[in-house]
């Protein structure tokens, strides 16, 4: 990386931990055999990206998957069905974190949900006691909360401009291809975060002494 001092990082698959299969088999068994062709990490149906993007309410989007699931099926179970992909967020990429702060401007840019933003922070609180990620960034860019969400250069160009961010020193670090395809295109330096890969282990690593 060159002379980077600006670094946007993703939420899901990059400090959060997350199986989009379980919340897809979740809701098979809930009766969407077709969930999987509706959201997935690569692509999104309108309910999604209205919901990722604030134009519809959690309500509204449990009425919906209701009306696919069956009159039958509670709105707990849908919530749980769609948190089911959330699993964990290791200490170590906090710490990691903390570290960065000290030397860089970090920023956190994810396609959230209200539904999925209580359920991390509530994983949060049971890691370190805090339950919000902004402690952790300058500043956090939620897609529900802004009305952007990726891959749309627009949400990307917020950022810098909001923060007079250079470009050319900005890294961003994402699990899906289609994002760090847009960051690329606006000059942004990236790193994709393949299957496997971990910022512990692969990216953000210590010195050696």
């Amino acid at each position: 990386m060159k002379q980077v001092r600006h670094i946007i990082l993703d939420l899901g698959g990059v400090i959060l931990n997350i199986d989009h299969k379980k919340t897809e088999e979740a809701f098979k068994g809930l009766g969407i055999s077709d969930f999987g062709q509706r959201y997935s990490q690569l692509q999104t149906t309108e309910l999604f990206d209205r919901l990722e993007t604030g134009h519809c309410t959690a309500d509204a989007f449990v009425n919906e998957l209701r009306a696919l699931c069956g009159p039958e099926v509670s709105t707990d179970q849908i919530i749980a069905a769609w948190n089911a992909m959330l699993l964990d967020i290791p200490l170590r990429r906090l710490q990691i974190l903390q570290q960065l702060q000290l030397h860089n401007d970090l920023f956190l840019l994810s396609n959230t949900n209200e539904i999925h933003e209580q359920a991390f922070n509530k994983l949060l609180q049971s890691v370190c006691g805090f339950n919000s990620l902004g402690v952790f960034f300058d500043k956090v860019y939620y897609s529900h909360r802004v009305g952007l969400r990726k891959p749309d250069a627009a949400i990307f160009k917020l950022i810098l401009d909001q923060n007079g961010l250079d470009a050319a020193k900005t890294l961003f670090v994402d699990d899906s291809p289609q994002h760090i395809a847009t960051a690329n295109s606006l000059g942004i330096q990236t790193i994709l975060l393949e299957p496997g890969m971990t910022i512990e282990d692969n990216i953000f690593l210590p010195k050696e002494r």
